[in-house]
């Protein structure tokens, strides 16, 4: 069965619709009373609130489905603003000719994202329109924040570090392949990012600002951040985490992966010291560090890492030369040598380490100007 102008009508098939389909997956507590409006239960917390309207064609492609990517897009929006996403709404501009079995699939889709997500739809509405079988989807979307919380774009600071959490370009090569009729491995990212942002805030990392990178892509993104901020961003483009299926797909097509959407991956600015350090970070997402906010801050820390890794390289190639000798007297079964070697290697390796520490020290406010950071380099 199509979809015809009468099913809009507001009578008995309209009634069908929305009993068959709409109420049939999204069922809940509070969409289960079928009043005007939703009442919600009573929120402690900031609200946030967002609305976005979702047209891509086709309705069905790899990874995902216009459902789909309309939940997707509305969490992913609550989320990166530091909010947990609790409700939305979903409104349907449907043209005749539309198949019955197209859009019971995509309001299924959107049932199931939206219990991965953890939220619920409320409220809703249906339109019809004459038209070619066309389905569009319009979300709001409202979640609460800590009061303390406050991530933001105008949050960035100098110094700060911009992390990606996968690569870039999927979502628009995939939708722009199966336009094509290319036939690709590709497939959309698209998927709710709630959880991981629940997860890495959990863990206390100090999060400055969030994005998730859709339309537009990470240059467009990049660019709204610093006009919100007014902060330099420095992207390093030999780090940007590009497929090779999205790069191969760039040079047939001239493209650029920096302006390609995606629908899965989010930005990430954090205090450049924590990136450097915090292995709990990468413990929650596969990430790529692509840029940072002024240049001094975030090359110094790059100029003492590496110097760090220079001396420790000295203290374990000695530490590995006393590991020979005493491996070659343990073989020889002379185990007094052996003692003794152990002795002398772990009194050398603590009387070089004390000495490499105490220089450190002592030339820590002069090593980055002296790399190469220039004379902001030393904080």
């Amino acid at each position: 069965m199509k979809i015809a102008l009468r099913h809009g009508s507001g009578g008995e098939e309209t009634t069908k619709l929305i009993q068959d389909i709409f109420a049939a997956h999204f069922h809940n507590d509070i969409l289960n009373k079928m009043e005007d409006a939703a009442v919600l239960p009573e929120m402690k917390g900031s609200p946030v609130f967002t609305s976005d309207s979702f047209v891509v064609q086709p309705l069905f492609f790899p990874g995902g489905d216009i459902g789909r990517l309309a939940v997707c897009g509305t969490v992913n929006d609550l989320a990166c603003m530091g909010a947990n996403p609790l409700y939305l709404t979903a409104s349907f501009i449907l043209e005749t000719g539309l198949e019955w079995e197209t859009l019971d699939k995509v309001v299924a889709s959107m049932a199931e994202t939206a219990g991965e997500a953890g939220v619920k739809i409320v409220a809703g509405d249906t339109k019809v329109v004459e038209g070619n079988g066309g389905l569009y989807i319009n979300t709001a979307g409202i979640g609460l924040r800590p009061s303390e919380c406050k991530i933001s774009a105008a949050n960035l600071q100098k110094g700060d570090v911009l992390l990606v959490t996968g690569t870039l370009g999927d979502h628009h090569a995939t939708i722009l392949t199966q336009r094509l009729e290319m036939e690709t491995t590709l497939q959309s990212d698209c998927a709710p990012l709630n959880h991981l942002v629940a997860e890495i805030l959990d863990a206390g990392i100090p999060v400055h600002t969030i994005r998730d990178i859709t339309r537009g892509g990470l240059a467009t993104v990049a660019n709204e951040l610093g006009a919100a901020s007014g902060c330099r961003i420095n992207l390093e483009e030999e780090k940007l985490p590009v497929s090779d299926a999205v790069k191969g797909l760039s040079g047939i097509l001239g493209l650029d992966p920096l302006t390609m959407g995606n629908e899965g991956k989010m930005l990430l600015a954090v205090p450049a010291i924590l990136a450097q350090f915090s292995s709990v970070l990468m413990l929650y997402i596969d990430t790529a560090m692509v840029g940072h906010l002024g240049a001094n801050p975030s090359a110094s820390i790059g100029l003492v890492t590496t110097s760090t890794w220079i001396l420790g390289g000295f203290t374990m190639a000695i530490a590995s030369g006393f590991a020979v000798q005493v491996a070659h007297m343990c073989g020889a079964k002379n185990f007094e040598g052996a003692r003794r070697v152990l002795r002398q290697g772990l009194s050398s390796i603590f009387i070089l380490s004390l000495v490499f520490g105490l220089v450190g020290v002592a030339i820590s406010p002069f090593l980055p100007a002296w790399l190469g950071g220039g004379s902001g380099s030393g904080g």
